[in-house]
């Protein structure tokens, strides 16, 4: 069971093949035996999950079952799950209950979707390697000594290893795409408004987005079509028709132009990873797309744009874990000072403080023009390198990251770790959709090619990537570890 896709287990319940009881008792056994060596779950909610695997297999007998009736999922520890911890990777957050149901979460659990648990992250989703967890770092599935990438590692090596179909994550600056990367499956981040944002725990709130992760674009244009929709406790939801993404996928790519923006293949790619990046647009074109070569002439700016602007949000944001109404209490505090100091000294990690002090600083007085304001005109420029890109092409390609998984305490430099986010961050800046895809190996790690679109283009992308992936056999490929389950 643990190879079939998504659609593919979708298929099978329908046909009566197995029992979603028989599905999340062979995926929650999975975790159990599996887990310890990637540490992917945060939390495995396996007596909720049988009971809903009941409620759906109750439900397909009496002819009303949901789109994604039986179907186990995971989901990012950031996301609000009424009755189950929602830590974000941080102590802060170690002992806090959610009251109610994000509404992505509600959205799945009503098309019948069963939750196995939450995974792993970057506390806070700030992080590009998933070590930044007060639970400890994820492993890479293709490689035990090799990061998955993060901030949503924790979903993308389940996915990867087998342990769930398919897991929700988060993305502020790449976090769903550079994970997909690195663990060989698909990602999608959506448009920014796409999908709600209520009862996903804040890092930058005019950057994250939340998306899906599966092994191919079908699986997520089956996620996409129940969490996309307009929200009315998000004010930054947009009320826009949600298509049929599914119904879209097969889509011809002849005439599909495709742009290369010149900045993506300059100094720092590694080699092997541009190879596999250019044999990929090899296959579109024996696929019918044209291929030209575009500029995107701010780029460069977008790390240290993002770099400001997103610490500014995250360190207001966070301000509202100060040890008085939920969260980490330091013991036996002297006075309303003391209480805030050592509650935040102690609840954030490493990676969160420096965030917070550098978004602190920036909106401070005096710097505010100097960082903050320059920083959105900047970003200003950036969407509209975009705009303008897609007046002449129909979507962007090239490299996910500018090289595969690195080893795990590889990265001693916050700032190396932070070009690691090159290709992804204007993306988030830009507010437009963007899908990794898996499309060959540096070494053994695998490599993901990057693809844009303009705004709500969504369904083109997943009709780009889906094609890609009737030619390819790339997101076939599974790494050997947990074989021996097989």
């Amino acid at each position: 069971m643990h190879d079939k896709t998504l659609t593919e287990l979708a298929a099978s319940l329908e046909a009566g093949e197995f029992s979603s009881r028989e599905l999340c008792q062979a995926a929650l056994q999975r975790i159990e035996q599996l887990d310890g060596g990637l540490n992917s779950f945060i939390t495995v909610t396996a007596e909720q999950a049988l009971a809903n695997a009941d409620a759906a297999d109750q439900a397909r007998k009496a002819g009303h079952a949901g789109p994604l009736a039986g179907l186990p999922l995971a989901l990012k520890d950031i996301f609000c799950t009424q009755g189950v911890r929602t830590s974000c990777g941080s102590k802060m957050l170690d002992s806090f209950v959610a009251p109610y149901d994000a509404t992505v979460v509600e959205k799945l659990g009503h098309a019948g979707a069963v939750n196995l648990g939450k995974t792993n992250m970057d506390e806070f989703a700030m992080g590009s390697s998933n070590e930044n967890s007060f639970y400890g770092p994820v492993k890479n599935p293709w490689d035990v000594s090799a990061v998955p990438g993060g901030s949503s590692g924790g979903s993308a090596a389940a996915v990867a290893a087998g342990l769930v179909p398919a897991a929700l994550g988060t993305d502020t600056g790449g976090s769903i795409r550079q994970p997909a990367a690195f663990c060989g499956i698909t990602g999608l981040k959506p448009t920014y408004g796409r999908v709600s944002r209520y009862g996903m725990v804040a890092y930058a709130s005019s950057l994250d987005q939340g998306g899906p992760m599966a092994r191919t674009a079908a699986d997520c244009a089956l996620l996409l079509e129940t969490i996309a929709g307009h929200d009315v406790r998000d004010s930054t939801s947009v009320a826009r028709v949600v298509p049929d993404y599914s119904a879209e996928l097969d889509t011809s790519l002849a005439g599909l132009k495709i742009g290369l923006p010149k900045e993506y293949f300059g100094d720092g790619l590694d080699p092997e990873v541009e190879t596999a990046v250019r044999d990929a647009i090899k296959v579109y074109e024996s696929l019918g797309a044209k291929v030209c070569e575009v500029s995107l002439p701010h780029t460069h700016l977008a790390i240290p744009a993002y770099y400001v602007i997103a610490p500014a949000e995250a360190s207001s944001n966070l301000s509202r874990y100060d040890g008085v109404r939920f969260g980490h209490r330091c013991e036996d505090p002297t006075d309303l000072e003391d209480l805030y100091k050592r509650t935040r000294a102690e609840g954030f990690g490493e990676e969160v403080k420096r965030r917070i002090l550098i978004g602190t600083h920036t909106l401070s007085e005096g710097f505010f023009d100097a960082y903050y304001l320059k920083a959105q005109q900047v970003r200003r420029l950036i969407r509209q390198d975009f705009l303008d890109a897609f007046d002449d092409v129909d979507v962007l390609m090239g490299p996910t990251a500018p090289t595969p998984a690195f080893d795990l305490g590889a990265q001693k430099d916050p700032v190396s770790m932070y070009l690691q986010d090159i290709y992804t961050i204007a993306v988030n800046l830009a507010g437009i959709p963007g899908i990794s895809v898996p499309v060959g190996f540096a070494g053994n790690r695998p490599v993901g090619l990057q693809v844009l679109a303009p705004h709500f283009a969504e369904a083109q992308l997943l009709g780009v990537a889906h094609q890609f992936q009737q030619a390819t056999d790339w997101h076939l490929k599974r790494p050997a570890f947990g074989k021996e389950m097989a």
